[in-house]
């Protein structure tokens, strides 16, 4: 049976590479096809990463949001008042809060405007669980100072590291108000904006200024050690307005992804370009099929007459876009890696390649090469050796 098996799969292989300019054009094809799907999963998966970013590190158990926040662009605000409800639930260690504006950003460099977010924080009770933020508490007691995101779209916004290096404070504008930028941190950017800043809950009210001090667009609660984190939000959600929602880091951050799947047009478009480069490599797999099917049409109608089965030929086809798909994914999948380590280290976008990823990839890579096989069959069942000779 192996030894079958093997002879059908040499045969296959001995087609092919017969006519060594056309397997390598039909690799070179399979190997695009692939680059493209490699490309719009990679940046659909980037998309929701870099937005659900900021969720992994909050310093919290627990989050209050209003109900009609479902992502960080619209959020909408509540009243601090609601947070300082939970602080008398028995299991709750503290609450702090969190503000969020999207601003206007002035580059430093050559003063052209950009959208950054803004994160405006209690600098006594940290929001955020990032070393470097925490480090630097102290600075953001201070009104007007900032701290600053290194990995945001530095070529856009301005390359304020390194002018931090040569003047520290470092004078800014952002919503047409001076302030200092005096530290760096790490977060990233995102679809939605190209950079981010960290300040005081007082100097971010200055930059928005139509913004209530009550008016809270994120409540964080800490829970005490060994508290059942279900039951405490049963709890809070019981005394709370119907208008709040109570949150776990993964359902917060979930809310953001869903919006972005479901509510945004860009994830449409990624996941349309991975339907255009399953399209382009069923063409490009049927051609080449469909050519070696063509040129070696007289070989298998003497096979054919000799009393071999369609079955048979059905294999040897199927097992020629076997091999196709497998040589085609192999350089595709190096290539979309370089490209993604090129991406990520000019945009800060959060794209690597996973091995979730590659198998889906390599699974319809296989469909497609398959599909084109199966048409191309179709004109091998239906020659008949009479007429071919």
């Amino acid at each position: 049976m192996l030894k079958k098996i093997f002879r059908k799969t040499f045969l296959s292989w001995r087609q092919m590479s017969y006519k060594k300019g056309r397997l390598a054009v039909a690799i070179a094809g399979i190997a695009f096809a692939d680059l493209l799907m490699f490309l719009q999963l990679g940046m659909k998966d980037a998309l929701f990463d870099s937005q659900v970013r900021p969720y992994a590190i909050l310093q919290g158990d627990l989050f209050i949001v209003n109900k009609l926040s479902d992502n960080l662009n619209a959020i909408k605000s509540f009243s601090r008042d609601n947070l300082y409800q939970a602080v008398g639930v028995d299991g709750v260690d503290s609450v702090s809060f969190l503000y969020i504006g999207q601003a206007n950003w002035r580059n430093p460099e050559n003063q052209g405007s950009r959208q950054i977010f803004v994160y405006g924080i209690n600098p006594n009770k940290p929001a955020f669980d990032l070393p470097e933020v925490n480090r630097q508490l102290d600075q953001l007691l201070l009104m007007n100072n900032a701290l600053f995101d290194r990995a945001g779209l530095l070529p856009q916004i301005g390359d304020v590291p390194k002018l931090l290096a040569t003047e520290n404070p470092l004078d800014v504008q952002v919503n047409n108000y001076k302030i200092k930028i005096t530290g760096l941190f790490t977060l990233g950017s995102s679809f939605s904006a190209e950079g981010n800043l960290i300040t005081s809950d007082s100097t971010f009210l200055r930059l928005f200024k139509r913004r209530q001090a009550n008016d809270i667009d994120v409540g964080i609660i800490r829970l005490k050690p060994n508290a059942n984190i279900q039951l405490l939000q049963a709890e809070l959600k019981s005394i709370l307005p119907d208008n709040l929602l109570v949150l776990t880091r993964d359902e917060f951050a979930d809310r953001e992804r869903t919006y972005w799947a479901n509510g945004s047009p860009i994830a449409y478009i990624f996941g349309f370009g991975v339907v255009i480069g399953f399209l382009v490599g069923t063409v490009i797999v049927y051609q080449i099929l469909y050519t070696d099917v063509s040129d070696h049409l007289p070989e298998y109608a003497t096979l054919k007459a000799m009393g071999y089965s369609d079955l048979y030929f059905v294999r040897i086809v199927l097992q020629e876009a076997f091999i196709l798909a497998t040589l085609g994914f192999i350089p595709g999948i190096f290539i979309s890696n370089g490209l993604y380590i090129m991406t990520q280290s000019a945009t800060f976008l959060p794209i690597a390649m996973k091995l979730s990823r590659a198998i889906t990839v390599l699974t319809l890579t296989i469909v497609m090469c398959i599909l084109s096989g199966a048409i191309a069959i179709q004109k091998l069942r239906a020659a008949d050796p009479a007429d071919i000779f």
